[in-house]
């Protein structure tokens, strides 16, 4: 089943408020359309914390 869901929180890549689109496929991530996964800012972006949460809750 797929689930898509929208985060909102601020970029520090992009210097501004998002909103990010995920799409999980049975629990797994499929598609994001940020840089989650190679963006150097990964451990302290508070969009990167939910889409963990998100992929922890499965």
């Amino acid at each position: 089943m797929e689930i898509e869901k929208y985060l909102s929180g601020y970029c520090r890549m992009l210097d501004a408020p998002r909103l990010v689109e995920v799409l999980l496929e049975d629990g797994n991530l499929t598609e994001v359309d940020c840089c989650y996964g190679s963006c150097p800012h990964q451990t302290s972006c508070p969009i990167a914390t939910q889409i963990d949460d998100l992929l922890k809750n499965k």
